[in-house]
């Protein structure tokens, strides 16, 4: 293995901790390393736009990856494929031109490994590919990070473009809806003429994340017009969300009602037989065969984020090609540096839960109630963020010991206080604190 490609293997988990998983699996597994020149790693990718988007939007991120992993290189160059080395260009190249995001070859349905927690989407995806604006329009998919939205969208659109290719697909984020919609305001004249006919014409729109319309009211309105006029003309809409429409905070009613006149389908966190078959699925692409107790016991550590779960088969794959020797449970407990059962030993959700209420002088009560006040919202919030950054529990269970709430508030806690520790340093230096009690540092 080249030391570009050791670079880039070894900064991947690191851009997991930073990046939106939407990000990551749209835009950083479609980079490839294929030099270092001049102190700088240079990633392969087969779009412009799409290294635009790289270059701009994620450098920062991408920058202090690296710098964690190396203390030679601290930046990187994307080239697109006609570039650089042609040859080196395999599946790094996105689909079409008319799509409003790249869409990741790999997310078909062929890939997309079924079990009892997502056969329902399954389902319903393939027969919106198959016959868009007939079966379930619109279709609402929900449901936690990590557990197949972004793919089951891809593979729609990966569908179409093979075997309905004059389809008009137009796949995006909700936060590049609202972006755009900002921009094209901002310019003025006939922008925003320009932005409805982008948005209004296709025949499929699959927009990732719709919760961000959350208290965005001129943006709703916006939203709801593009919505209504392709569901009148029977084009297909699917959306997906982290939580069921009537969990989305200040969404108007005309709004809610629209997402919930066609089909609702929650995908769940995978069961352990399930998790083993995405893993071996994984482990096959990857052409590296490991032994079926072995995939057991990794599928074990966690149960509720697939993405993460397949971030451990990779730096455990990695462990095993770096030091050149055979994947055993030994190895996945060295390269992963603890299993599920010892860290659960060493911290409990109670420890997490009493020194946050020490740290903020509240009671375990007012964690596990229904006060609305700041002062116990923000404690019960951090407790979240802290189980789930800390342990590998369950969602659910999370949900449960924190006064029975659902794993769509948990997610929403994570990642308010996740998006909130960047900016508020204040907070960051609290959280570090607490971090540095239960470890005992």
């Amino acid at each position: 293995m080249e030391s570009y490609e050791i670079m880039w293997k070894t900064a991947l988990p690191e851009l997991e901790k930073t990046v939106s998983s939407i990000s990551f699996d749209t835009y950083i597994t479609m980079l490839k390393p294929v030099d270092i020149i001049g102190g700088k790693l240079v990633l392969l990718t087969g779009n412009k736009l799409f290294a635009d988007t790289v270059s701009t939007k994620l450098a920062e991120k991408i920058q202090d990856a690296l710098k964690k992993c190396s203390s030679e290189i601290s930046d990187f160059e994307v080239v697109v494929g006609d570039e650089y080395k042609r040859e080196t260009l395999t599946d790094a190249e996105s689909v079409t031109e008319n799509y409003g995001m790249p869409v990741n070859p790999n997310f078909t349905f062929e890939s997309f490994v079924v079990g009892s927690s997502n056969e329902m989407i399954y389902a319903a995806a393939k027969a919106v590919a198959e016959h868009p604006g007939d079966a379930y329009n619109p279709l609402f998919i929900y449901g936690g990070t990590g557990l197949g939205k972004t793919h089951i969208l891809m593979a729609i659109a990966n569908y179409l473009k093979i075997h309905s290719p004059s389809v008009n697909v137009l796949y995006a984020t909700c936060e590049q809806f609202t972006n755009q919609l900002i921009e094209s305001i901002g310019k003025g004249k006939g922008s925003p003429a320009e932005f409805r006919e982008k948005y209004r014409k296709v025949d499929v729109l699959l927009i990732d994340d719709v919760q961000f319309l959350a208290k965005k009211t001129g943006i709703q309105t916006e939203f709801f017009h593009t919505f209504n006029e392709l569901v009148m003309q029977n084009k297909q809409v699917v959306l997906t969300s982290d939580r069921p429409p009537k969990e989305i905070e200040v969404l108007e009613d005309r709004l809610r009602t629209r997402f919930e006149g066609g089909l609702l389908a929650d995908v769940q966190a995978p069961d352990l037989e399930t998790r083993i078959a995405i893993l071996r699925r994984k482990s096959e692409e990857k052409k590296c065969l490991i032994d079926i107790k072995v995939l057991s016991y990794i599928a074990e550590l966690n149960d509720s984020d697939i993405r993460s779960l397949i971030g451990k088969l990779t730096k455990v794959i990695f462990a095993s090609k770096l030091h050149e020797c055979p994947i055993t449970i030994d190895l996945v407990k060295e390269a992963l540096k603890e299993s599920a059962g010892e860290r659960e030993e060493e911290l409990q959700m109670d420890d997490i839960i009493d020194c946050v209420c020490g740290f903020y002088k509240v009671a375990r009560a007012d964690i596990f109630g229904k006060k609305k006040n700041k002062e116990f919202v923000e404690p019960r919030q951090i407790c979240a963020y802290l189980i789930t950054d800390m342990m590998n529990i369950p969602l659910a269970s999370i949900g449960a010991k924190l006064g029975g709430r659902d794993h769509a508030t948990i997610i929403y806690a994570r990642d308010k206080v996740a998006e909130l520790i960047k900016t508020d340093a204040k907070l960051r230096t609290e959280i570090n604190d607490i971090k540095k009690m239960l470890l005992k540092e």
